[in-house]
């Protein structure tokens, strides 16, 4: 790509987007193009057209999506299968009609079976059925990736698709009802962490930065303790067996602990998709010998997994938090094991960096900044 190329990057303000944005521009990449969802509906496929004919962008980052985690998700069932479809098909549809010369479509590893093999290779999408929790998510995503496919055949356009593995990062979504977990347990372990030492001026700083269900700072300390209760944030009882005010306090995580998950620094995935933008073709992601042609999207990921027990540990020392975790077996686990197989993209030339430790400390020196 040229430095001077107009891409047009969509979705800009969110975890991916922004990570995105910011490597491009430190990359020296001068004309960039982004649009709020108040600017322009990508849902709304006659002002997805008119943005495209007035613009003519040369290279597109559809990073846009309807995100969350399992709660918002399992509950939320209609709108990700919607929202997904809608703005994918538009953007991707006026990509081609108005000749983009590259496209790079973001999905998800959540598109691969709930049993898939692990690590999870490129060629086992669609071979059996998928986790039911983020079902129409996944959907709409494997769409994403099939009308990447099918456009390059039928047309000759260059659209590629990548899977990026679970990110965090900064301007990562902490909602607790619709965060992903790792960004969902700092938040929770450093809420936790302000109760535990009755530090209620940044407790309040917290909630008017990102108020909870219409309770924010201002709000009494009866309706805030109820609020983060309701979320499992809990200043348990006075009459505890032990004196300190750190036992008092727990944080109730959904599940038993033992699902493995992988975990991929924001700003490594947005250098990874740089990389596939100025390297890496559609004819570069599959055997040109094969009669079919399938599964062209590309993971990326570390290869490395950790379990929800071993993240939440890790992120309640980094914090500071000292009082329990609490595990609710009741709560559904999700998948097992989501690790993915990254060979197709080291064979095409790029590696992660950040580990784990190292990604929990950067994320939370970002947060309470």
């Amino acid at each position: 790509m040229n430095k001077e190329a107009k891409v047009y990057v969509a979705g800009h303000k969110g975890l991916v987007g922004s990570a995105l944005w910011k490597t491009l521009q430190n990359k020296g990449y001068k004309n960039l193009l982004g649009r709020s969802i108040n600017e322009l509906n990508l849902m709304d496929a006659v002002a997805v057209d008119k943005f495209f004919a007035e613009e003519k962008p040369e290279y597109v980052i559809l990073a846009a999506a309807k995100v969350g985690g399992i709660v918002a998700n399992n509950t939320y069932r209609g709108q990700f299968i919607y929202e997904n479809l809608m703005i994918q098909n538009n953007v991707i549809h006026s990509a081609y009609v108005h000749g983009v010369k590259k496209l790079l479509f973001l999905g998800s590893t959540c598109i691969y079976p709930k049993n898939a093999p692990q690590p999870m290779p490129e060629d086992c999408l669609l071979t059996s059925q998928l986790e039911y929790t983020n079902e129409p998510y996944a959907i709409a995503k494997i769409a994403g990736i099939k009308m990447c496919e099918s456009y390059n055949l039928q047309y000759g356009t260059n659209f590629i698709s990548v899977m990026p593995t679970n990110l965090y990062g900064p301007n990562d979504n902490f909602d607790l009802e619709k965060s992903h977990v790792l960004p969902a347990l700092v938040r929770k372990n450093h809420l936790g962490k302000c109760l535990q030492n009755n530090d209620w001026d940044a407790l309040r700083a917290d909630l008017d930065k990102n108020p909870i269900e219409g309770i924010d700072g201002s709000s009494s300390e009866e309706d805030i303790l109820s609020k983060l209760e309701k979320y499992g944030i809990r200043l348990n009882s006075l009459n505890s067996c032990s004196d300190s005010q750190n036992s008092q306090v727990s944080i109730e995580i959904w599940g038993t602990g033992k699902p493995m998950r992988e975990f991929l620094w924001s700003e490594e995935m947005a250098a990874a998709c740089v990389y596939a933008m100025e390297h890496i073709n559609f004819k570069d992601t599959y055997n040109p010998e094969d009669k079919e042609v399938r599964n062209t999207h590309i993971n990326i990921g570390t290869g490395k997994e950790i379990s929800i027990k071993q993240l939440a540990e890790t992120i309640k020392e980094q914090v500071g938090f000292e009082g329990e975790l609490v595990f609710n077996t009741d709560k559904p686990d999700g998948t097992m094991r989501k690790l993915t197989d990254p060979s197709k993209i080291h064979e095409l030339g790029w590696h992660h960096q950040i580990d784990i430790e190292e990604g929990i400390e950067k994320m939370y020196n970002w947060y309470t900044k």
